[in-house]
């Protein structure tokens, strides 16, 4: 039985998707397997959180960050407040890191929430103190300090400074330190990731000196987790690879320079249609907008209810759907809400067939990296752009 895994605003349930056009299947055993694997390669000591940010990647808020939690994670990460308010509202209790920004008029709502708060700005700090009075309880902060990404943060050489202005402030707890890594995934030169490793040793090194505690270090995306047990620290931030996907090959690799430990990732994500209608069409004659494709011969071709409104790029190039596990060229420019695919040379056809716009069928795959290949972007982007409102399925 499909469960449906819920909408990303409405969270409500239904116990399948027969009556959908489209839908995103998402394997709970891929994403077990994903979390089991980082806590067998992290150890039992180390905190794993994991981030479930944009729709957790695409791949279902609410039920994803149970299977995370049930599978062995201990800390969830997003990005936004209303993602916290929806995790809470479904009753999960797991501690919450925020990595984005919060407006002043959202700080009380997220101490309520129970939310760990990202800092890197006094005025920042004051509006949390005033939020943490108002609320009648402490805020828990982890200072984001600056070693070479460049976005929010803190530089080496205010950060004592700014932390000793957070001790000064009632209800604010110093729990944290973070940072991110600016070049690790995308090359096989590790050079400058070492270097913000060092800054990042070096900030914890200043604060432990000043006499400033922090229970809790973090700095290591999948990456990071995957190739430098150094960057592991009290607790590692798992973003892509959770959901089975390598965050790039320059990664895997790195990694597999040196298999040793039998690492071993499973994709979650499966997205499928339906075909509308079945046509044939003469030769000479034009396929779509703009008359961009001409066919040479005559071509039956089915008709897919999926376009860029559902999240199927509008710039795919040299792309293919797969009906009946064979690969159905794509014709003409994707619509806003269908596309058109070459079905000529598939036997068997008929309308209403499902049709694989990622994931595997039969013996052929397109994976999220292929796709982003197709679209000149990369697999972070693909799954996180499939509409919302596409239903998620847990099989």
């Amino acid at each position: 039985m499909l469960k449906f895994i819920g909408d990303w605003l409405t969270n409500k349930i239904c116990e399948t998707a027969m009556d959908e056009l489209t839908w995103v299947e998402i394997s709970r055993s891929a994403l077990e397997n994903n979390i089991r694997e980082f806590r067998r390669i992290i150890g039992p000591k180390t905190l794993l959180c994991p981030c479930i940010k944009a729709n957790a990647y695409g791949h279902g808020l609410i039920e994803t960050a149970r299977i995370f939690l049930s599978a062995g994670a201990d800390w969830l990460s997003v990005n936004a407040l209303f993602e916290a308010r929806m995790l809470r509202r479904s009753g999960i209790t797991a501690p919450l890191y925020v990595l984005g920004y919060i407006l002043p008029e959202g700080l009380r709502e997220a101490l309520e929430l129970d939310c760990r708060l990202v800092v890197f700005d006094k005025d920042q700090v004051r509006d949390i103190a005033r939020a943490a009075k108002a609320a009648g309880r402490p805020a828990r902060v982890h200072i984001k300090v600056e070693t070479g990404s460049n976005r929010m943060g803190v530089r080496l050489d205010g950060l004592v400074e700014f932390a000793r202005f957070i001790q000064k402030q009632k209800l604010v707890e110093i729990e944290g330190l973070a940072t991110h890594f600016a070049n690790i995934e995308d090359t096989t030169d590790h050079s400058f990731a070492e270097l913000q490793l060092r800054r990042f040793i070096e900030a914890s090194g200043l604060l432990k000196s000043a006499g400033i505690s922090v229970s809790i270090r973090h700095c290591a995306n999948s990456a990071a987790t995957i190739l430098f047990p150094q960057t592991h620290f009290e607790m590692v931030r798992l973003g892509i690879a959770g959901y089975g996907m390598w965050p790039s090959n320059e990664t895997y690799v790195s990694f597999v320079k040196e298999r040793k430990n039998n690492f071993h990732l499973i994709p979650a994500f499966t997205w499928k249609t339906r075909i509308a209608q079945l046509k044939t069409v003469p030769a000479g004659e034009f396929v779509g907008y703009g008359c961009s494709y001409k066919t040479s011969h005559k071509t039956r071709l089915a008709i897919i209810p999926a376009g860029y409104y559902d999240g199927y790029d509008r710039g795919i190039s040299g792309g293919y759907v797969l009906i009946r596990g064979r690969r159905a060229a794509i014709r003409g420019r994707i619509c806003m809400d269908m596309l058109m695919a070459e079905v000529t040379d598939i036997a068997g056809v008929k309308a209403e067939d499902e049709v694989v716009l990622m994931g595997r069928s039969g013996e052929e795959c397109i994976s999220a990296e292929l796709f982003a290949q197709w679209a000149a972007t990369i697999n972070y982007e693909v799954t996180t752009r499939v509409n919302d409102r596409i239903p998620r399925i847990l099989v």
